[in-house]
């Protein structure tokens, strides 16, 4: 185990990444905040994705202190398009814990696990990474290392367990925060889901999945087939604007500005009322995959004159030229590219 460690930090000192969120390797820990912000982020999102994110919250809150200030409705905004928005709503909670801490993080995986919205991989992230702690660090790309390296058989989510198990033998006293990273990267740039490069990889000569053929680890159950849901979201313009709607702060995009729509959910095709009496027109669809359904979401735009009736619905107008600023989420971001170009006259 200690030879495994010492071939990947070598392989670490000369290939690591270089991301902003970093510090380079054998360098004192970066910035918990910075740790912790981007490991909120990179969660079932990707680095590339990540980076501009990260410099914009940066830009707008570049301390524990001022992120947790912030209005709930600025952050949601400028979360918009990173997608899992209960990551946002998390980020702030536990923001503001830590600001009520004269901002300063624990240092350790227990202390971190009791912020709010910080599950077992952040805080072992965070704990290795921001403060040296020794901790098993698992995301996406160690999981297939660690079922690789050790030709994990057993199906996926089953193998979790043994994979940490075997992510904890591997981790050394020394530069955990490191090795946590060098994985990551090893992951992410050699031992990759399609054709891994074997042959550049410092711990092939100890990879059982090579010998077996990598690409088939780790074994992951079938998928379940996803429901597909059916809904509709609502164009009413006029002089320019567009009618937008917070959605509830708890459920789907919770928190977020968006168009209104007809109630659909994860459980059910929407069958809710339009906001105004029609007439309606029928815009497109445009096709949405979350987590654990699909959806078809239907345009639908008001070509009525009943303004009056809104004013007494909660919502607000919203400059149609500058829509990319109400931080909607993609998935009505993409409906309102549906919607026709006007001249501010509808």
């Amino acid at each position: 185990m200690e030879a495994t460690a010492k071939h990947l930090l070598e392989w670490y000192d000369a290939n690591a990444r270089v991301l902003p969120w970093r510090a380079p390797p054998g360098a004192p820990p970066p910035d918990p905040y910075r740790v912790w912000l981007s490991e909120v982020m990179l969660q079932q999102t990707t680095v590339a994705a990540v980076g501009p994110y990260f410099a914009k919250f940066l830009a707008l809150w570049p301390t524990v202190h001022d992120l947790a200030a912030a209005e709930d409705a600025e952050v949601m905004s400028a979360w918009a398009g990173l997608g899992y928005y209960a990551r946002a709503r998390n980020l702030l909670a536990c923001a503001r814990a830590v600001a009520a801490r004269d901002g300063v993080f624990p240092d350790t995986e227990e202390g971190l696990r009791e912020l709010p919205g910080v599950g077992a991989y952040t805080a072992a992230a965070v704990a290795a990474i921001a403060f040296d702690r020794r901790a098993a660090v698992v995301d996406a790309n160690v999981e297939r290392v660690v079922s690789r390296l050790h030709a994990i058989a057993t199906p996926l989510p089953q193998a979790k367990a043994e994979i940490r198990a075997r992510t904890e033998q591997l981790t050394p006293d020394d530069r955990p925060g490191d090795f946590a990273q060098a994985m990551m990267d090893l992951g992410a740039t050699v031992c990759t889901v399609r054709a891994p490069r074997c042959l550049l990889c410092p711990l092939s000569s100890d990879c059982a999945g090579r010998r077996l053929g990598p690409e088939q680890f780790p074994v992951k159950a079938p998928k379940r087939a996803k429901p597909q849901r059916r809904g509709q979201a609502f164009w009413i313009e006029h002089d320019g604007a567009v009618w937008l709607v917070r959605r509830t702060d708890k459920g789907m995009l919770g928190g977020m500005r968006a168009l209104p729509d007809n109630g659909w959910s994860a459980r059910s095709d929407g069958e809710g009322a339009p906001p105004l009496a029609g007439p309606w027109q029928d815009l497109g669809t445009v096709r949405h995959s979350f987590t654990h359904f699909d959806l078809d979401l239907q345009l639908m735009l008001y070509s009525g004159a009943d303004w009056a009736r809104l004013e007494q619905q909660p919502g607000e107008w919203w400059p149609a030229a500058q829509l990319d600023r109400a931080g909607l989420p993609t998935l009505f971001a993409k409906a309102a590219r549906l919607a026709p170009e006007t001249d501010g006259e509808n």
